[in-house]
């Protein structure tokens, strides 16, 4: 049976996670001030997508968009355009959509539940939210801190379910820090991004070995119990550069488009009546979601130019939103033919 929030030493883990995480954080450019906006947008582009991805983005996110109402007051296409490469692009549009209700009501929300009804936020990044900009105490449990409470404890359920979730939420509702809950949840995920990590955990960095049930009874590298991801995958797909002096033909998916809604694409075969394919420039990998795609990247020319298509200035491509697939073909042409691996 897992430890229960009654049989764990809260004032010792809580001692000892402090000081290890005062001793040893990043200095990430979100964690230098307690600005409520920029916490928010770190947190939002910080879902699904890693700590050393986010960094430049975040800095020239804000450089574009220093405050809530130049967020709120941007035009789509220049919002896309600066998440361009993030992936899941709803975050940005919901960033948007709060951003102007919140210039509407003339703050940033300040407790738990109103920080909840923003688009696009839920418990987790309400919590961290709440915690570190305000210091309300709201556990917030990422999968990295998810990771090490299911450790301490010796939780051997599936964390995936909502049941092990449950259970793990009550013990990081003891654990956390009363005076200091925003220092105490960035604490526990980072000793689960840096020592704590998924395969190999480094144990003799650890600051809770001795309070740690996984490592007590040898099952470090057992737990958490997850659910095997389903396999990803494989499928093809050939992109045509069609270029008209010094243009590209492309086309912009529309607004009920699932996928990428507002972004500019480039053609493919099934598209184009009539397309003449000419040689190959190069192929790469790219991954969306679950899908592994080989992408081959040919020369094209066409006759007539079907509707919706528009040739594109090299000036006007730096300008709107492109997919991440579509940038990485156009970056083949200034390099020799071969095959171009992300």
């Amino acid at each position: 049976m897992p430890r229960g929030p009654s049989r764990l030493n809260h004032t010792a883990i809580r001692r000892s996670l402090l000081a290890w995480y005062k001793q040893n954080k990043r200095d990430l450019p979100w964690r230098r001030d307690r600005d409520p906006y920029r916490i928010w947008v770190s947190e939002i582009m910080l879902q699904q997508t890693r700590v050393v991805a986010v960094i430049p983005y975040y800095e020239r996110f804000l450089a574009r968009f220093p405050d809530i109402r130049a967020l709120a007051t941007a035009p789509e296409q220049e919002l896309l355009r600066a998440w361009a490469g993030l992936g899941y692009y709803t975050r940005a549009r919901n960033l948007r959509k709060a951003a102007q209700g919140i210039l509407e009501s003339g703050a940033f929300p300040r407790d738990f539940s109103s920080i909840r009804e923003l688009a696009g936020v839920g418990d987790y990044t309400a919590s961290a939210i709440a915690s570190i900009a305000f210091n309300l105490k709201h556990a917030a449990l990422d999968g990295n801190a998810v990771r090490v409470l299911a450790r301490v404890t010796g939780e051997s359920g599936n964390v995936a379910s909502s049941i092990v979730r449950e259970r793990l939420r009550a013990v990081a509702d003891v654990l956390i820090d009363p005076k200091r809950p925003g220092e105490f949840n960035q604490a526990l995920m980072e000793l689960g991004a840096t020592v704590c990590v998924p395969k190999e955990p480094r144990c003799a960095m650890c600051p809770l070995p001795a309070r740690c049930a996984a490592r007590q009874s040898g099952r470090e590298r057992e737990l958490p119990i997850k659910i095997p991801r389903p396999k990803p995958v494989a499928a093809e797909k050939k992109l045509l550069v069609v270029q008209k002096s010094g243009r590209i033909l492309a086309w912009q998916r529309g607004p009920e488009s699932r996928r990428l809604a507002g972004f500019w694409e480039l053609p493919e075969p099934q598209q184009l009546t009539g397309v003449r394919i000419g040689a190959r420039i190069a192929a790469f990998q790219h991954t969306i979601v679950n899908t592994n795609y080989e992408v081959q990247v040919y020369r094209a020319s066409v006759g007539r130019i079907p509707k919706g298509f528009r040739w594109l200035t090299a000036k006007k491509l730096s300008e709107v939103p492109l997919s991440t697939m579509a940038r990485k073909a156009l970056a083949c042409l200034t390099k020799p033919p071969a095959s171009h691996l992300p």
